[in-house]
């Protein structure tokens, strides 16, 4: 008989979207996993995701797409409009779904569910926060709020002020703030006209319906950062969009203060690597980008299913790392370039510049737009048909 394999083991740093799908895929290949999670449990994520067809993928190739569609809303009409809504640009998504495959929008909340429940009981350590991380050529130990672990393998999805990115990459660059914040929001009424975003000066305004009569809405405004609003962010969000067209007004009406949320935009400068002999970062601790493209999640899972096939196919770790890191840094850096340059015309506050970006918006060819789609949404899984990057 033939000597049984040792079980491989991992520790997964960060409980958000990137961490519990690596952990889901190394689960289902025979990983004995832990993943750290500093909140003390998972509350309501407070916003809504638009699931690009390469971030479907991702969760087709997790098991796990059939329940999100479930619970997901396909976007039916899209484009960018002016603030007296008038249409600049219109988004035909039948043939987005038809070149590319369908866009959906889901509640954060439940793409996280979804994902917990597809792992073994006792996985998930809520309360517990990676405090030093250190490897050697015999694996890796994370020092934790409760003890220490070892493994084979650390991957830190701590998100943008990762600890495990400090700790082995000490002069990789801090976050940057993008010249803007955001207040997302989901409204318990429906959006009785087409989602997408509205373009004004130095702001803008996004909806997006959600399943359940719910529709998921977010503002941006080019403002210093660390500012808050005196009265409640709900008071600052109506008074900058409620004069907006229509429904943007109505949602507003109907938006409750609790539910709003708002973080400044930071982006990460781009890092010299992604991996180091046992340890990898994986989505926002790797590559927090903005959120202009609505790709930040996607990439997370596409991170997640790279890391886990490519693991599977290479003789060790470090290997199998060094491999995700020569496919994965220059993916995720062009999407983020594409992110940030979106961002710098979304927000133009100067009026000429605003009265050209709009004018130009009305001139480019739809099939120019839907073109411009491919490097990022042409993603296959690797291993699928085609797979890898196209």
């Amino acid at each position: 008989m033939g000597r049984e394999e040792p079980e491989r083991t991992a520790v997964v740093a960060g409980g958000g979207i990137g961490g519990l799908a690596t952990a889901v895929a190394l689960s289902r290949r025979g990983w004995r996993v832990r993943v750290l999670e500093r909140a003390e449990v998972f509350g309501d994520a407070g916003s809504g995701l638009s699931l690009w067809p390469n971030g479907l993928r991702a969760l087709d190739a997790l098991g796990l797409g059939a329940r999100v569609r479930e619970r997901a809303l396909a976007e039916t009409a899209a484009g960018i409009r002016d603030v007296s809504g008038r249409w600049l640009s219109r988004t035909d998504t039948g043939e987005v779904a038809r070149r590319y495959g369908p866009v959906v929008v889901v509640h954060r909340t439940d793409l996280m569910a979804i994902l917990r429940q597809a792992l073994p009981d006792g996985v998930v350590r809520t309360g517990t926060a990676a405090v030093a991380v250190g490897a050697d050529a015999s694996g890796v130990r994370v020092e934790h709020s409760h003890g220490t672990l070892r493994a084979d393998l650390l991957v830190g999805a701590d998100g943008i002020r990762s600890t495990v990115r400090r700790a082995m990459w000490p002069g990789a660059p801090e976050p940057r703030y993008a010249g803007y914040t955001a207040w997302r929001t989901v409204v318990p009424a429906s959006a009785p006209a087409a989602g997408g975003e509205t373009f004004g000066r130095g702001e803008r305004v996004g909806i997006a319906p959600l399943p359940g009569g719910h529709t998921y809405l977010f503002g941006v405004a080019s403002v210093p950062p660390g500012q808050r609003a005196p009265d409640g962010e709900l008071a600052e969000l109506r008074r900058r969009f409620g004069h907006w067209h229509d429904p943007i007004p109505a949602l507003l009406a109907a938006a409750t203060e609790e539910a709003v949320l708002r973080h400044d935009i930071y982006e990460l400068p781009a890092l010299p690597a992604y991996a180091t002999g046992r340890v990898a970062l994986l989505g926002d601790a790797a590559h927090a980008m903005t959120p202009n493209l609505g790709q930040g999640a996607n990439q997370a899972l596409e991170d997640a299913v790279t890391l886990a096939a490519l693991l599977d196919t290479h003789a060790s770790v470090p290997a199998a790392l060094a491999a995700y890191d020569r496919e994965r840094r220059p993916r995720t850096r062009m999407i983020a370039r594409r992110s940030r340059r979106i961002g710098v015309v979304a927000q133009c506050a100067w009026e000429p510049g605003r009265r050209l970006r709009d004018r130009l918006l009305q001139l480019v060819p739809d099939g120019v737009v839907l073109a411009s789609f491919a490097p990022v949404l042409d993603w296959q899984p690797p291993g699928a048909a085609g797979g890898g990057r196209r």
